[in-house]
């Protein structure tokens, strides 16, 4: 038996893409209460990923999904129907690695970010795509069941350096190990050289327990984009702030700072008294493209020139995300993003 290891490689989300997953809201989920809206949200999505990749659709019924999004190219969509819980694929989603070459879809456990909400629908989604041969013979599979693991709560360069946040991946809801078991698990799993560690930083009404892509986001192996509060008065205001020093003493693989670059903190959005986790960081990387939340802002547009700093080569598209804020999410969340295989590439 050879000990030879695989090498092991978590693509950055710059890398080249397939498809993205999208997981449709329903009337038997959360979202029954504005569908109209959220479905409105959806349809923009979508329609801007299929400018640039194919689509995976989740849903609840198909022919109501193909009716929303009318006049598209549907070649480019693969409908899969199945029970889900919820939408938010970036957590329920399958993790892509490439190992020796051959891209491999990871299915962790996904318990409802610790436990608070059922996702016994939605824990079954990635291992059902595959069963369905949604994802065709380029990609295999590989059982994760063992570890909870969310995508939101990771940021991969490519190159062997991970980003995530202490509060999400040590929270005894999920895995309940050590730093060190965590730390090296992931390790093991992503062929990783570094983990960096955020110990600060929330946003009010977040659910997930402060994922990283809330917070902060590498846009290249030197580049990270991170939410920044500059109101003294604002409850975030002193956890941002040593957010910042703590991603100013962060080195790149080749140990030199990162090129940090601020995003604005979104102005505060309200339902029934309760602030919601409103985030400029919860874009999504495709295919020559950005495409980022807006809230109906005048930060919107500072956003939009900032991310164009950190992406110069992409086109910055926003779009309007208030419908997802609502149920504690943003852009981000709701895809999940699969690279191109290298067999298939060029």
């Amino acid at each position: 038996m050879s000990n030879i290891k695989p090498t092991i490689v978590l693509p950055a989300e710059w890398a080249e893409q397939d498809f993205v997953q999208l997981t449709w809201p329903h009337e038997l989920t959360d979202w029954a209460y504005m569908l109209g809206e959220v479905n409105a949200c959806f349809v923009n999505i979508a329609r801007e990923i299929l400018k640039q990749e194919k689509l995976v659709i989740v849903c609840h019924k198909a022919d109501t999904i193909k009716t929303l999004l009318g006049d598209v190219d549907f070649t480019r969509i693969q409908f899969v129907e199945m029970p889900t819980n919820d939408t938010w694929a970036r957590d329920h989603g399958g993790i892509t690695v490439l190992k020796d070459g051959k891209s491999v879809v990871y299915d962790f456990t996904f318990n409802g970010w610790g436990m608070k909400f059922a996702a016994n629908y939605d824990n079954q989604i990635t291992r059902q795509l595959f069963d369905k041969e949604a994802f065709g013979i380029e990609f295999d599979y590989q059982v994760c069941l063992d570890f909870v693991l969310e995508g939101g709560s990771i940021e991969s360069d490519g190159e062997g350096t991970l980003l995530t946040t202490a509060e999400c991946l040590l929270s005894d809801n999920r895995n309940n190990k050590s730093k060190v078991e965590i730390e090296t698990r992931l390790k093991q799993l992503f062929g990783l050289k570094q983990v960096l560690w955020l110990h600060h930083g929330f946003l009010a009404g977040d659910d997930t327990d402060s994922h990283v892509d809330t917070l902060a986001r590498l846009c290249s192996t030197d580049t990270i984009a991170y939410v920044k509060c500059d109101v003294f008065s604002d409850e975030h205001y002193a956890e941002l702030k040593k957010m910042e020093l703590e991603l100013q003493s962060f080195r790149t693989s080749n140990n030199q700072p990162y090129n940090l670059i601020p995003l604005p903190m979104a102005d505060a959005v309200y339902v029934d008294n309760e602030r919601l986790p409103a985030t400029y960081a919860n874009f999504l990387i495709i295919n020559r493209t950005v495409l980022f939340p807006t809230y109906k802002s005048p930060k919107d547009e500072l956003a939009k020139q900032q991310l164009q700093k950190a992406f110069p080569d992409r086109e910055i598209v926003g779009i309007d995300c208030l419908a997802l804020i609502k149920q504690h999410g943003s852009l981000h969340c709701v895809t999940m993003q699969y690279p191109k295989p290298p067999a298939t590439e060029g």
